[in-house]
């Protein structure tokens, strides 16, 4: 029986839930009567905003480490004026620039948030789950605000889910109680239940259920992916968008495979090293110290091939073509591993060792990869090929693989710089797209390089708006006085996002294919990850198998 349906099978006595009666409306403050309740929310420069809807129950007490429960539906109009609290999540831990300040963070953390063109009919639903490695990130940053893509006739949604142990622990007890006999995947889930709530709810607010389009970056297009690969998920969206996505291996619930540990033994590790014996125990743990202690403990949060929500890992679900046919846009960024330097082994002594331990380690591809990744500058070399083997070779085979199916797929690079990136050498770093996406130059977090205020960065921020905007409307990027955005299915075609856009054809040539021959290995050995194991840290390479080159 799948969570959902064993959702709407438990009494509504276990939900948990607050409701806020608002205050007396103004005559301006906007009223949506939705199938869920009554909503009051704000307005602003003709866009209806709705904060901190409740998708589903507090996932609090004994639905810690459950599916998300439904809400029961409210009488009196619930005031959805401020956001939510974020998830539970660790603090930084030091300057970053992708950091917050968090005004809240609380288990009881699942809630959405709407902005709505006033006077919205039948308008395309675009739906965000911000990235954070699973680990951080709210769907109230500033950083997403969805008013300037609502402007452009479209409904905006922003999630949150579970983060870190607390959204994917998988553990034999946990999964002993369950009916399905599975655990993990609770971050999922959640996301699955805010589209089911999208999906009964959107058309109050002037939205077209039947024209969802999920999108995210990151771990944002991470979870996309999964959702595209997730049974349950089926039918609750149209079309898809993966901003520098990586579909790296994951670990199956009980058994070791592709060199994962199982991740019913990763959690017994983790409450092993948080000194908690019993599920009674875990759930009194407060919530705080999971989110800190988790990752220091070495835990980190991953999506579990448990052969339910996630059926197989991700590269054979889209082999098999069991992924949703839904038109796709995706791309990475040119600089992605310039503010990741983490996924970066430590540099060789010299060009030399460089060069010896690539042959060591891809036997026949030695070549093909030096000739890519030469020694005579490893910093570059080793940024370009951990950004290729991640986020290029996943961008590619996304598109690919829905062209294959005849369906629509748009692939892009994100190569634009602007003074402070080039001063800090971060030149199209990771992230670095979404302000020109939602139109939020002024709302970056505090360390992040700020964008001038010019002529030429507007320009580009209207173009990638209206691509955007455009393909969540009809599945096709068009923008005002831009070049058209031809399908990946036309001569491998791509939009490259520089100064300006330009269409081109056939981007990194034999990159992706490279790679795609190393992760083909690795999966036919069945004892290898294809994740984070790069260049000079990979292992060798396996020896040749039937379908790989």
């Amino acid at each position: 029986m799948k969570a959902t349906k064993i959702c709407r099978m438990l009494p509504l006595t276990l939900a948990v839930v607050t409701l806020f009666a608002g205050p007396a409306a103004a005559a301006s403050d906007p009223m949506v009567d939705a199938p869920a309740g009554k909503m009051q929310g704000s307005e602003a420069k003709g866009v209806r905003i709705f904060k901190g809807i409740p998708f589903a129950a507090p996932p609090v007490g004994k639905l810690r480490w459950a599916p998300p429960q439904p809400v029961p539906d409210w009488q009196d109009v619930r005031d959805t004026t401020k956001f939510g609290a974020a998830c539970m999540q660790p603090k930084p831990r030091g300057p970053s620039i992708y950091a917050w300040e968090l005004p809240a963070m609380s288990e009881d953390c699942l809630s959405l948030n709407i902005w709505a063109p006033e006077n919205a009919t039948r308008a395309p639903v675009f739906v965000w789950i911000h990235g954070g490695s699973l680990t951080t990130g709210s769907g109230g940053d500033p950083l997403y605000d969805g008013s300037a893509l609502a402007a452009r006739g479209m409904i905006i949604v922003s999630i949150n889910y579970r983060l870190g142990a607390l959204g994917y622990l998988a553990h034999p007890e946990l999964s002993a109680e369950s009916s399905e006999g599975v655990s993990g995947n609770y971050g999922l889930l959640d996301q699955i239940a805010a589209l089911q709530w999208v999906k009964r709810n959107i058309g109050a607010f002037g939205g077209d259920a039947a024209n969802v389009t999920i999108a995210g970056e990151s771990a944002g297009a991470l979870s996309v992916m999964y959702l595209m690969a997730a049974p349950e998920a089926r039918g609750l969206f149209d079309k898809a968008i993966a901003q520098s996505a990586y579909m790296v291996s994951a670990p199956a619930l009980r058994e070791k495979r592709n060199g994962m540990i199982p991740a019913e033994e990763q959690g017994i590790d983790l409450t092993t090293k948080l000194g908690i014996d019993d599920l009674v125990a875990l759930r009194a743990m407060p919530a705080e110290e999971i989110a800190e202690k988790a990752p220091a403990a070495g835990y980190f949060p991953f999506p579990v091939i448990d052969g339910k929500t996630v059926p197989r890992q991700l590269v054979e679900t889209f082999d098999r073509n069991e992924q949703a046919p839904v038109p796709i846009l995706a791309g990475f960024n040119a600089g992605e591993i310039r503010s990741l330097r983490f996924l970066l082994p430590k540099a060789p002594d010299n060009a030399f060792a460089y060069e010896a331990a690539i042959r060591a380690n891809y036997g026949e591809f030695a070549d093909a990869y030096l000739s890519r990744y030469p020694a005579k500058n490893m910093e570059e070399s080793m940024l370009a090929a951990t950004r290729d083997a991640m986020y290029g070779w996943t961008s590619e085979r996304l598109v690919s693989n829905q062209a294959a199916l005849g369906i629509p797929a748009y692939l892009y690079l994100f190569d634009h710089g602007y003074p402070a990136t080039q001063e800090w050498n971060l030149h199209a770093f990771h992230a670095a797209e979404l302000p020109f996406v939602f139109d939020t130059a002024g709302k970056t977090p505090p360390l992040w390089p700020k964008i001038p205020n010019k002529l030429s960065e507007r320009k580009l921020i209207a173009a990638m708006g209206d691509y955007w905007a455009s393909f969540a409307r009809s599945g096709q990027p068009r923008a005002k006085g831009q070049p058209d955005w031809l399908s990946y299915s036309q001569n491998k075609a791509f939009m490259h996002f520089a100064d300006k856009p330009r269409l081109g054809h056939n981007l990194f040539p034999g990159t992706a294919a490279l790679h795609e021959a190393v992760v083909c290995r690795r999966r036919a050995a069945g004892d290898t990850a294809w994740n984070w194991n790069i260049g000079v840290i990979s292992p060798p390479l396996p020896p040749k198998a039937e379908g790989c080159q």
